[in-house]
């Protein structure tokens, strides 16, 4: 499972790499990213302290607030042109 988690996250950086210059792909590439992120801290605290369960919530409420803050820079940007 660790070996699908990290092939998922770096092809999402290569798709990041290769999707510089288009916005909407960048953000999705971004998210991508942020959710593989996700999936394996939530699947960490199984080990840990109980201390940990509440990371992967707040890693996932700020992967919403950067989404947000990307389509709204994305509008932004294209209202302006």
């Amino acid at each position: 499972m660790v070996f699908i988690l990290i092939t998922t996250f770096f092809i999402a950086l290569m798709g990041l790499a290769f999707h510089r210059t288009h916005l909407l792909s960048a953000l999705l590439c971004l998210e991508a990213m942020m959710l593989t992120i996700f999936i394996g801290m939530a699947m960490w605290p199984n080990n840990l302290t109980p201390s940990m369960l509440m990371a992967p919530l707040i890693m996932l409420t700020l992967s919403a607030c950067e989404a947000a803050m990307g389509l709204s820079l994305m509008i932004a940007t294209a209202r302006s042109h």
